[in-house]
C-alpha cells in the first residue's frame, strides 16, 4: 500500500471555477484501544517519525516514577511536558518554574535556541533579540527530561544521548507499551533521539491516551497525562493553534498533539479510538485539512465542533494583496476496515 492524495490545493478566477495545482499524498490511520484498524486511506502502516507526537510518551518513565509528586509540579507544568509550546510569557514561567523545583536552570537545557512559534502563528514579525533554549518549543519536555534525571541521580549533561539511561529507559519503555523493539531512530528538531513507527501503531498509542485512567496498563500515568494535556490544552500549544483549537472542539474528550513534518494525532475519549494523520511530503498546510475531512467524514463534528474547526476544513488561499487566489481542499475517503 502507498500514500494517496488527500488534499490539493486549487488557483483560479471565481467565474472560471478552480483547477487543482498542487496535490499532497498521505495516509490516514484510525484504530481502537485494542490496536485494531477501523478506517484507513492511503497506507495505515506508513512507517512515521512520530517527531512531536511522540512527547506524552517520552514523558512516561517520569511518570511511572511518580516524578511530578515528588519534585511538586502542577498540572499546568505536566502539560509543558507534552508541549511544543509557542514561548508565551506564561510557557516561559512554567519551564522555569520545573527548572527551579528540580534545582536547574535555563543553561541546563540541550533542545538548543529557538525562535518562538507564537509570531509565524498569529503573522507578527519577529523582534530583533538574543534567543535562548527557553524559548525553544521543546523546553518543557526537555525540563521533563532533565527532571527525570534528577530524580534518578544520573548525569544531566549529555541528557539527550542515545546512549544516556534516560534515552534506555524512553526506549525500553516504548518497546514495553507497543511490543516492538527496535524501532527506527533519528535525530529531532530538539537533538533528542525521536521514533519511527507504523501511523497505525502511533493512532493506537493515542487510542490508549484518550482512555486516560482507564488505560488497563498504565492507569494513572495515562490518567495525569490526558487530564493535564486536556485540562490546559493552551500549555500544550499555545495561542491561535491547531491543538488548541481541537481540544478545545473536543471538548474534554479529545487529546491532540500535532508533530513536525505534518503528523498530527487525536485521541477521542467517548469513541474509543486513535487517529494519526500523516502527509507524506511534511506540508503542513494540508495537515490540518486532512484531519478536520478524518473528523468529518467519521460524523465526530456537531454544528459547534464545525464551527471552530472551520478555518482548518477548507481554508481559502490569499496572495500578498490579500486577494482569494485559491484553496486547499481534502479530496480522499476513508476506507472501513471491514471492506
Amino acid at each position: 500500500m502507498h500514500p494517496v492524495p488527500l488534499v490539493e490545493t486549487t488557483r483560479g478566477y471565481a467565474a472560471s471555477g478552480n483547477v487543482a495545482e498542487n496535490i499532497h499524498y498521505g495516509s490516514v490511520a484510525v484504530v481502537d484501544v485494542n490496536g485494531r484498524l477501523l478506517w484507513s486511506a492511503g497506507d495505515p502502516n506508513f512507517m512515521t517519525f512520530t517527531r512531536s507526537a511522540l512527547k506524552a510518551f517520552q514523558a512516561l518513565p517520569f511518570m511511572l516514577s511518580d516524578g511530578p509528586a515528588r519534585f511538586g509540579l502542577s498540572q499546568p507544568e505536566l502539560a509543558l511536558l507534552c508541549a511544543s509550546h509557542s514561548g508565551e510569557p506564561m510557557h516561559l514561567r512554567g519551564v522555569r518554574a520545573i527548572l527551579a523545583k528540580i534545582g536547574l536552570d535555563e543553561s541546563d537545557l540541550e533542545c538548543g535556541c529557538g525562535v518562538p512559534l507564537f509570531y509565524d502563528t498569529v503573522g507578527q514579525p519577529v523582534p530583533e533579540q538574543a534567543w535562548t533554549p527557553l524559548h525553544h518549543n521543546c523546553s518543557g519536555k526537555h525540563a521533563g527530561f532533565l527532571a527525570w534525571c534528577r530524580l534518578h541521580g544520573e548525569p544531566t549533561a549529555g541528557y539527550v544521548a542515545f546512549g544516556h539511561p534516560l534515552q534506555q529507559a524512553i526506549r525500553a519503555t516504548l518497546a514495553a507499551q507497543t511490543g516492538a523493539a527496535g524501532l527506527p531512530a533519528g535525530l529531532d528538531g530538539c537533538s533528542a533521539p525521536n521514533y519511527a513507527m507504523p501511523l497505525s501503531m502511533l493512532a493506537h498509542l493515542y487510542a490508549r491516551l484518550g482512555q486516560g485512567a482507564a488505560d488497563p496498563r498504565l492507569g494513572s500515568a495515562m490518567g495525569d497525562l490526558y487530564d493535564a494535556m486536556t485540562g490546559h490544552p493552551q500549555m500544550v500549544s499555545g495561542h491561535a493553534r491547531s491543538d488548541l483549537a481541537y481540544t478545545i472542539a473536543g471538548d474534554g474528550d479529545w487529546v491532540c498533539k500535532v508533530g513536525a513534518d505534518a503528523v498530527q494525532t487525536i485521541g477521542i475519549r467517548s469513541a474509543g479510538i486513535g487517529i494519526a494523520v500523516k502527509i507524506a511530503d511534511g506540508a503542513a498546510r494540508a495537515l490540518h485539512t486532512a484531519t478536520v475531512g478524518v473528523l468529518e467524514q467519521m460524523g465526530l463534528l456537531d454544528a459547534r465542533k464545525r464551527a471552530i474547526l472551520e478555518p482548518y476544513r477548507q481554508p481559502v488561499i490569499r496572495n500578498v494583496r490579500d486577494a482569494v487566489v485559491g484553496d486547499i481542499r481534502p479530496v480522499f475517503r476513508l476506507q472501513s476496515a471491514k471492506a
